[in-house]
């Protein structure tokens, strides 16, 4: 850190709170890693630093807890600078020699600046291994064989997986931000980078983490080789140079709290958090639409797009950036002034984590905390961590100015997507009953009901023989009605047949039974008893069809067949009256 603070203009915490007594010089360290050291203006260790260092440049294995801002990037890049330049961390041919793994591509970019300019002067060639840019320049830096591999975990899988990243060479790892790692979802792919990297007996391994809960500490238990712990509490080093305020309000007001202590605050540099990439994207037209200048950055924006984005907002030419929490891991600037938590944080942690952008370097910060009936409840886990009690400040009517931007398409008030249309479900229910709808009955008269044929009529009086008296013309004999139909009662007789016909009738209807009620169910083929036997041919011949045998659409002889007896007709159930129930007074 630079040593003379006033000259510069920079308000730091007292020195005995922030910095300790202990110089970087005071650990022998070698020359070039001393010079890169003075141009970055650091000459006091930070708590982190002077306990770190006297165990990690011996080769011990560390799991430092500290909170971000302290420090921790510089501890462990002076530890690989030196390893690397003694005896102990001599380079294989072609292969890399230290491995850092952070949780984001912009946290691993930070590094990468961080030892580009403490490493100026070492000589040492360093790689950024991250998703979304330079897939192929990157993989033929690999091959050249870097001495300092900086990455996210996803990239350098793949890169493992093609052979174009070989582990064999590693002597040093250092897993930055832990906690974000499992929060995120790399706990296998973790696992899997350490199964393939040297024995943790071969290697020197250190951790660094904001909290070191149960599942850091069984990654340090599995895969290091019996770790120094060492925690800096935040009430020590960040939060004590931080001015908190906790505001409670509607969520309907939120944006016009915020725009009112965007009036009344004297800030530089704000940086803005919320839950959601729709939140993002929402406030982000809001504060333009006020006149604001804002910018957005969130997990889907290109890689390009979001170090060309962080550059600006480091240089100063973006003065209010609104990020989600996979951002809050990878920002450092030292002249935030405001971090702003328009939602609060689902996970208690990462509220350490939003307000350690500020007061950074011992500088002084502000973090304001928007408190609304949807995120409330992460209130008192937040509080039972810290061990304290946010201070409550409540806001006066002319805080809230009145929003100009309008209407934001797309978006609601609170930042939340509007629900998708869902299909409409076919309803089989009704809605009184809650039972299935009955099919509705066709309109019209009811079926008729099948009945045996009518018996032919004997022929008129005075024909002899079958002939039909003078004067009449030969009747033809009506065709065969469609057997799909059902006969009804009530129909006209046929007329007059030849007797000849007449005859060849009687001799294939069977012989009559007596009339009994049956019911009415049957199925039309049995309600048609000797539809088959139906004659339509000269008399003594029939029409052999092709499921009889003697010929196939034919004249077959007729043969004598026995009379069938009509089968009993079956119709519908009549429903039994129940019988009135009467009193014993009428009986």
């Amino acid at each position: 850190m630079p040593e003379d603070s006033e000259a510069q203009g920079v308000l730091r915490a007292s020195t005995p709170r922030f910095l300790t007594q202990t110089r970087f010089e005071d650990f022998r360290l070698k020359d070039e890693v001393l010079s890169g050291l003075r141009d970055a203006g650091f000459t006091y260790c930070t708590p982190i630093q002077a306990q770190v260092l006297p165990l990690s440049l011996t080769g011990s294995d560390v799991a430092g807890q500290a909170q971000t801002g302290t420090g921790k990037t510089a501890a462990f890049l002076v530890t690989v600078f030196e390893r690397l330049l003694s005896e102990a961390g001599r380079k294989k041919e072609g292969l890399p020699s230290a491995l850092i793994v952070a949780p984001t591509r912009e946290l691993a970019l930070q590094i990468y600046e961080d030892a580009t300019l403490l490493g100026a002067h070492t000589g040492l060639t360093l790689a950024q291994v991250v998703g979304g840019i330079d897939y192929k320049k990157q993989a033929d830096i690999l091959r050249k064989g870097p001495d300092i591999v900086i990455c996210t975990p996803g990239r350098i899988i793949d890169y493992l997986k093609q052979g174009i990243f070989k582990p064999a060479g590693i002597n040093t790892l250092v897993i930055d931000e832990a906690d974000r790692l499992f929060d995120l979802g790399f706990t296998q792919d973790m696992r899997f980078i350490l199964r393939r990297l040297p024995r943790y007996d071969k290697r020197q391994s250190m951790l660094f983490s904001a909290t070191l809960s149960y599942r850091v500490l069984e990654l340090t238990y599995e895969y290091m080789n019996l770790p120094e712990v060492i925690s800096v509490t935040p009430e020590e080093v960040v939060v004590e140079g931080i001015d908190q305020a906790l505001y409670h309000v509607g969520r309907d007001e939120k944006l016009q709290l915020l725009l009112g202590l965007l009036q009344r605050e004297d800030w530089e540099r704000v940086l803005i958090f919320c839950n959601t990439k729709a939140g993002v994207d929402w406030l982000t037209r809001k504060l333009r639409g006020n006149g604001y200048p804002a910018e957005g950055i969130t997990g889907d924006l290109p890689q390009p797009k979001r170090l060309a984005l962080m550059g600006r907002f480091k240089a100063g030419e973006v003065k209010i950036l609104v990020a989600t929490d996979v951002a809050s891991r990878g920002i450092h600037v030292e002249d935030i002034t405001h971090v702003v938590n328009y939602d609060l944080p689902q996970d208690s942690e990462n509220y350490i984590h939003r307000i350690g952008r500020t007061a950074r370097a011992g500088k002084k910060g502000r973090a304001l905390t928007l408190a609304c009936e949807r995120y409330v409840y992460h209130l008192e886990p937040l509080e039972e961590m810290l061990g304290y009690k946010l201070p409550v400040v409540w806001p006066e009517e002319d805080w809230f100015v009145k929003d100009r931007a309008g209407f934001v398409r797309g978006e609601r008030k609170d930042g939340s997507r509007p629900p998708r249309p869902r299909k409409p479900k076919r309803d089989t229910r009704s809605r009184e009953s809650g039972r299935r709808r009955r099919p509705a009955r066709k309109s019209g008269p009811p079926e008729p009901q099948a009945q045996a044929p009518a018996e032919p009529e004997p022929p008129p009086a005075g024909s002899e023989g079958g002939e039909k008296p003078s004067g009449e013309a030969p009747k033809k004999s009506p065709k065969p009605r469609s057997r799909s139909r059902k006969r009804r009662s009530g129909k006209k007789a046929r007329p007059a047949e030849s007797e000849e016909k007449a005859k060849g009738r009687e001799e294939n209807l069977p012989s009559e039974a007596p009339k009994e009620e049956t019911p009415r169910q049957e199925t039309r083929k049995e309600t048609r008893p000797g539809k088959e036997q139906r004659p339509t041919g000269p008399p003594g011949k029939k029409v052999a069809t092709s499921s009889q045998p003697g010929g196939v659409f034919g004249l077959a002889p007729s043969a004598p067949e026995e009379p069938q007896q009509k089968k009993p007709k079956k119709g519908r159930r009549k429903r039994k009256k129940k019988p009135s129930q009467e009193s014993p007074d009428d009986s």
